[in-house]
């Protein structure tokens, strides 16, 4: 491989303007086509077997309204009054459910002002307005998710603001349609990131042009692989929020990517090669690298699949492909840039200090030193640290914040604290209980009044039946709040004693969905196969490391330091998001649980990522152990030479996704903060502090191999020098006029 790579980065060194061309020509289709033909990215959680699917296919099948689905639009007096002593604000009531009913693809609403006009009593008995008179809530049931658009979000959400000041009720919005279509809002927390990113790779490169490259090569890639979505929405159903997650990681890799190409890049112009010959160097080493883990972490994220959860194979694919992009990015078109730029790649920067790599260097060799002579205590120690602070995983609790998570600045928060305080808190997540009847309408009423009787239950109300059908729908009002484990406890009563008891001696059944039961049944799901995905994981990584670095020590060591540094991540996301450690200072309003679906997403982007540093490092000291057969030598020369670039990486990806934290949605925080946790541990205690003091100990074992499978396994060349022609020089005039490029440890 490192041949061709090594040809194809001469290429497009020497040929800059048509890599660029051909890479302007497949960025103008992409996005054009996404706007012409593009379609919209819409969230369906469900996944087939679950019994929440069930009562899904169940209520489409009958062609119900219910299979839609809902919002609500929820009023109150601005005055502070009550509708049922205000005359004027029943009517102002009136009329908003009137412009509500009348939107495109509503189905159907309640009526609490018709409720009121039958008696307090009738309007608090259906549930439409609260005890105490002040809060009415108006359910609007939606078509099928097919049939609607982000368009008829931003027309229920025109209700509200053409009332805003004009009339006298406040009105907040929430419900299923947002969950649907509201996308995250772009902050100033990402561009805060990018910022910070800016200044590292100024910082580690000293040069405004080196810092640009890699900046921009990131924005370009991501650009495409957003602008592609739409498209690969024709094959699977990519999920709203698949770009925000994509945004986080392809622009963390990108940069990182094109700084391990455009460092090794300005290595061997520093040693006098000629501009094309170092491109083709740097794109046939660093380039194979990028290969290497770039590809490790598009299988790892493909690996998603075995959840058997459609919407998180279908982010996984989205996300892949932003990756995938970056990596072909890197070995195309940042060699056409690097080819551009030439020898003016080291120009306006910052003032050099002469000696500042070799200075950098030899700190980081007596750090390793200091590590070597206390490698017990450094390995006891860390490992002890690691434990401790992914301890906590033991209480991971899976599933999916509710509106009560969002800040007070958003209509849904509001809409849901009006609700709960109203008509209680499970009246934000209503169970969805769809009955087949199989021909025995009369188990309804017994089943109505067993639903009623469960503690966990606050009210029911009387079923809607489609007798042609065949299928009833009873909706029931938990006591607890969507995100509770209580609320799952009674859905999995309901399922596992009344359902069975209820229906005894029948052929009917009966199915809980609805958003509450679907978030949960999700979450099961995935911690079912959580366990199973990570042993993959893990026995992948072993297979590649050993592989690679030919040594089954050094390939379960890195296999097991990984899995430490991503469970203390994990330990540090039920620290601040279940116990509430620190929350204030991210801005979480309240603790929520662990998206069911972030630990799979994590575990698999990390892998990836983690596996980038390792080879990074490995490489380079099992280079070095392969000429002086010096254990402890090899491990000191590794940290020196790759500390600056590893530690610079980290910095980036860090600030990358500690920028998302800043945002006001609960699962970009989440995904932000376990990310830039994991790459903190990973870069600085697992591979500046373990890694070297664990390999002091190991001594030569390190790279014990049985005869039989060095006999047995391919050997692969991760450096890419092994077969590629002597170095083209400058000519000596050209080379004394060369400043010396420097890598600054930022």
């Amino acid at each position: 491989m490192s041949s061709a790579l090594y040809r194809l980065g001469r290429l497009a060194a020497r040929r800059p303007w048509v890599v660029l061309g051909v890479w302007l020509v497949v960025a103008v289709s992409v996005v054009s086509a996404s706007s012409a033909f593009g379609r919209e990215l819409k969230d369906a959680f469900e996944a087939p077997g679950l019994d929440s699917t069930i009562a899904t296919d169940l209520l489409t099948t009958a062609a119900s309204d219910a299979a839609g689905p809902t919002a609500q639009v929820v009023v109150t007096p601005i005055d502070g009054g009550t509708f049922f002593a205000s005359p004027a604000a029943r009517t102002a009531l009136a009329e908003v459910q009137a412009s509500v009913a009348a939107l495109p693809h509503v189905v159907g609403t309640t009526d609490p002002a018709g409720a009121l006009a039958l008696g307090e009593a009738a309007a608090t008995g259906d549930g439409s307005v609260s005890a105490d008179g002040r809060v009415a809530l108006i359910r609007v049931q939606y078509a099928v998710l097919e049939q609607l658009s982000p368009e008829d979000l931003d027309l229920l959400k025109a209700v509200a603001a053409d009332l805003d000041g004009a009339s006298p009720l406040q009105v907040e919005l929430n419900g299923d349609l947002f969950f649907a279509f509201e996308e995250p809002e772009t902050k100033v927390g990402e561009l805060i990131g990018l910022f910070a990113a800016i200044v590292i790779l100024l910082l580690a490169f000293g040069s405004v042009i080196a810092m640009g490259l890699p900046i921009g090569l990131a924005l370009f890639g991501l650009a495409l692989g957003i602008s592609s979505m739409s498209l690969i929405t024709y094959l699977v159903e990519i999920p709203s929020w698949a770009p925000q997650i994509a945004s986080m990681v392809g622009l963390g890799v990108g940069i990182d990517y094109a700084l391990f190409v455009v460092t090794r890049h300005r290595e061997f112009l520093a040693r006098g090669m000629t501009v094309e010959e170092s491109v083709g160097r740097a794109t046939a080493t660093a380039g194979q690298a990028v290969i290497f883990a770039g590809g490790t972490v598009v299988i790892a994220i493909l690996g998603l699949a075995v959840a058997g959860v459609p919407f998180m194979t279908a982010a996984g694919v989205a996300i892949s492909v932003t990756v995938l992009l970056m990596v072909i990015a890197s070995v195309t078109l940042l060699p056409a840039f690097l080819g551009l730029a030439g020898h003016r790649i080291n120009r306006w920067g910052l003032p050099r200090r002469r000696g500042a790599v070799d200075a950098s260097g030899a700190r980081w060799e007596r750090w390793g030193k200091h590590v070597a002579r206390h490698a017990w205590s450094y390995a006891i120690g860390v490992t002890v640290l690691l434990l401790a602070v992914a301890a906590p995983v033991l209480a991971l609790r899976l599933g999916f914040p509710d509106d009560g998570s969002l800040p007070q600045s958003r209509t849904q928060r509001r809409a849901y604290d009006l609700v709960a305080d109203g008509f209680g808190p499970g009246t934000n997540g209503p169970l969805v209980i769809v009955v087949d009847l199989a021909g025995e309408p009369s188990v309804l009423e017994p089943l109505r009044a067993a639903i009623g009787a469960d503690p966990g239950i606050a009210s029911v109300f009387p079923a809607q039946v489609n007798a042609l059908a065949g299928v009833a729908t009873i909706v029931a009002i938990p006591q607890s709040a969507p995100q509770d484990d209580a609320t799952y406890a009674t859905i999995d009563r309901l399922r596992a004693d009344v359902f069975p008891t209820a229906l005894a001696g029948s052929d009917a059944s009966a199915h809980v969905g609805g958003q509450t039961a679907t978030f949960g049944d999700i979450g099961g799901r995935v911690s079912s196969r959580l366990a199973l995905f990570i042993a993959a994981v893990l026995v992948l990584s072993f297979l590649l490391l050993t592989l690679v670095f030919r040594s089954v020590v050094v390939a379960l060591k890195a296999a097991l330091m990984n899995l430490l540094s991503i469970g203390a991540a994990f330990g540090v996301l039920v620290m601040v998001f279940q116990w509430g450690w620190g929350k204030d200072l991210i801005g979480l309003e309240t603790t929520v649980p662990v998206v069911a679906f972030i630990p799979m997403f994590m575990f698999a982007i990390l892998f990836g990522l983690s596996m980038d540093y390792e080879v990074f490092l490995l490489s380079r000291v099992r280079e070095e152990y392969l000429r002086t057969s010096d254990n402890d030598a090899a491990v000191l020369h590794g940290i020196a030479i790759t500390a600056r670039v590893i530690t610079s990486a980290a910095l980036i990806m860090i600030s990358v996704f500690l920028g998302f934290v800043l945002g006001e949605d609960p699962v970009t925080k989440m995904m932000g903060l376990g990310l830039a946790t994991a790459i903190f541990i990973d870069a600085t205690i697992v591979r500046m502090v373990l890694v070297p003091a664990a390999m002091k100990l190991m001594g030569d074992l390190n790279w014990w191999l049985p005869a039989w499978l060095d006999r047995r396994l391919p050997r692969i060349d991760i450096d890419g020098e092994v077969g590629l022609p002597a170095p083209e020089m400058e000519p000596t005039t050209l080379v004394s006029d060369r400043r010396e490029p420097v890598l600054v440890n930022p």
